[in-house]
C-alpha cells in the first residue's frame, strides 16, 4: 500500500504492509510536478554505503563536476530507498530530479541519464543483501514505474548493464526485482 507523509520537511512515500489510515491510489503516488518526460528505462543502483538519504548524496553529489568541468546540480537519482540509517527502511523518498522531470547523472551513460529513471538503495550490497522493506518496496516502485511509462522488462537494468561497474553489488536481488515484472512479449 502506498502512504503519503512529511519527513523532514520532504515528500516522502513508503510502500507499507498495512493500509495506514491516510493514503494515496497508486495512480497518484509520485506524480512529477510537471508533465513527465519521454522515460523508457528504469536504472538500478546502491548507494555503497551503510547509510544515507537524499540530503547526504545530494551533498556529495553537489562536489561532482561532469565532463565538461560543470558542477552538478545535486542528487543524480529520481529516488532514493532507505535502509533504516537516516532515512526509515523502505522509505521512497522522490528527488528534485524527479519532482521537475530532469535528466539524471546517475548512469555514466547520456542515454540512460536522458531517459532513465535512476533509483538508489541505501546500502553496500556488495558486503550484504538490502532489507526486506527495501526489497519490497524496489519491488513495488518498479513495477508502478514501468506500468505507468510503459517500460519493458528489458529496459529495467542494473547500472552494471549500462556502464563499467559492479553496481548495484553481487547481492542485489536481480530476479525477485524483475519477478513483479510481466514478461516480454515473444519471450
Amino acid at each position: 500500500m502506498l502512504w503519503l507523509h512529511a519527513t523532514a520537511g520532504l515528500l516522502a512515500v513508503s510502500l507499507l504492509a498495512t493500509p495506514p489510515a491516510i493514503g494515496a491510489s497508486p495512480t497518484e503516488a509520485f506524480q512529477p510536478l510537471v508533465a513527465a518526460r519521454a522515460w523508457d528505462t528504469i536504472v538500478l543502483h546502491h548507494s555503497a554505503t551503510t547509510g544515507g538519504s537524499v540530503a547526504s548524496i545530494d551533498a556529495v553529489h553537489r562536489q561532482q563536476k561532469d565532463a565538461a568541468g560543470n558542477p552538478w546540480l545535486g542528487i543524480g537519482y529520481h529516488f532514493v530507498i532507505g535502509n533504516g540509517q537516516s532515512m526509515g527502511d523502505g522509505e521512497i523518498q522522490p528527488t528534485f530530479r524527479w519532482q521537475k522531470q530532469l535528466a539524471g547523472a546517475h548512469a555514466g551513460e547520456r542515454r540512460e541519464n536522458e531517459h532513465g529513471i535512476g533509483i538508489c538503495l541505501i546500502g553496500n550490497f556488495d558486503q550484504a543483501a538490502p532489507t526486506d522493506k527495501q526489497v519490497e518496496a524496489i519491488r513495488g516502485l518498479v513495477k508502478l514505474l514501468a506500468a505507468r511509462y510503459s517500460i519493458s522488462r528489458e529496459r529495467v537494468v542494473r547500472h552494471q548493464d549500462v556502464h563499467a561497474t559492479l553496481c548495484p553489488g553481487k547481492f542485489f536481488p536481480w530476479q525477485q526485482v524483475l519477478s513483479e515484472l510481466p514478461p516480454t512479449k515473444g519471450s
